[in-house]
């Protein structure tokens, strides 16, 4: 008598109900701590530009989410998402193995502040980032309708080193080579980058410093914060949306928010 055949099928993992289970398509690592992924995006997933979504991995045979700003724009094919790699982060350690063909949860329904439904109508937009916290904004920069609301879009990225900035980079020089974002965005795009610990880089500091003493206005040739026309958009490190929030309060600004539109918003979510 033949003996059995031994099993060697994987057994599929159980997806929980009300979610999402999507495919990477790729993957892209810049610096021993960050790294960006695309994956499928669900036909029926529908986001505002700016917005963030609850995505996760099964571990341990449970599902373990953190909020992700959707990186890609609202007209994207796929979703993006841009992350730091934590050695011992409960999500990030696993998160940042991913490789082609493997499946992220997503919860299915989208939030967030950092959208152009939140602000008032102004002229100019500053987005201020640090690391990661460029994550909703290279969703914004990406979207015409930005464009349509503002004439000029201020992207400000502080990173410590250099190497970390070119996330930045690539997103710009992508816009400027697009079919038809390059002539949407045109003059309007401006990218200002700098960095803490690279003392060979044009633009040094921390940006609430460059705000107090004036050099982030007059390097961009523009005046300093009036509440009139500028708006403002904030995600970064906890320390970095308490400093620039009050310098922006200071300046005469009032805090937005999905129901209550103003001159600038604040973006809460974090990964670990």
């Amino acid at each position: 008598m033949n003996a059995p055949a031994l099993k060697t099928e994987i057994e599929p993992v159980a997806i929980p109900a009300g979610v999402y289970a999507e495919t990477v398509t790729e993957v892209h690592h810049y610096t021993d701590r960050l790294f960006r992924f695309r994956m499928t995006r669900p036909a029926e997933f529908r986001f505002r530009s700016g917005e963030f979504a609850m995505i996760g991995l099964m571990i341990d045979g449970k599902p373990l989410y953190r909020a992700y700003s959707v990186a890609s724009p609202a007209w994207d094919e796929e979703l993006e998402f841009f992350s730091i790699k934590v050695p011992d982060g409960p999500l990030t350690s696993h998160l940042q193995n991913l490789q082609i063909g493997d499946t992220v949860l997503m919860r299915k329904k989208p939030t967030g502040t950092l959208v152009n439904d939140a602000l008032l109508p102004g002229k100019r937009l500053y987005m201020f980032s640090t690391g990661t916290g460029i994550a909703p904004f290279a969703s914004l920069i990406r979207d015409p309708e930005t464009y349509e609301k503002f004439e000029e879009v201020i992207l400000v990225h502080t990173c410590r080193e250099v190497s970390e900035l070119k996330y930045g980079f690539d997103l710009v020089e992508e816009i400027r080579n697009h079919e038809f974002l390059s002539e949407i965005a045109g003059v309007k795009l401006k990218h200002y980058a700098t960095v803490t610990r690279d003392a060979n880089y044009p633009h040094q500091g921390r940006v609430t410093d460059l705000m107090r003493n004036g050099k982030l206005f007059t390097d961009l040739g523009v005046p300093p914060i009036d509440p009139e026309i500028d708006r403002g958009m904030i995600c970064g490190s906890a320390a970095m949306l308490k400093e620039t929030k009050q310098l922006l309060i200071d300046a005469g600004l009032n805090e937005g928010a999905n129901s209550k539109p103003g001159e600038f918003v604040i973006e809460r979510a974090f990964v670990d």
